[in-house]
């Protein structure tokens, strides 16, 4: 699994295609017909990193808008990107 970290910034990938089937989403990499579901809170990942890129900033933005913990939610945003880089889907700067 790819090393991500809060320092790092990502874009979404350019072979991706992004459907929001109400609020969960799924994510289709074009190259090579992998596709990702997603829940609510992924749904929403995906939507900061495309806004802010820099996975700390993302994070800021989840601690207001969830209710969990700061360590719960970086574990959880980190491992999801991990696997989104792993599959193509988001590309490290």
């Amino acid at each position: 699994m790819a090393s991500v970290s809060l320092e790092n910034t990502f874009t979404l990938g350019r072979d991706t295609v992004f459907r929001d089937l109400d609020g969960e989403a799924v994510i289709l990499h074009l190259g090579s017909g992998t596709y990702f579901g997603m829940n609510a809170v992924g749904t929403r990942i995906w939507q900061l990193i495309a806004r802010h890129g820099r996975l700390a900033a993302v994070l800021d933005d989840l601690c207001q808008e969830y209710d969990a913990g700061r360590d719960e939610l970086q574990h959880d945003l980190l491992e999801l990107v991990a696997r989104l880089a792993d599959a193509k889907l988001v590309e490290m700067k």
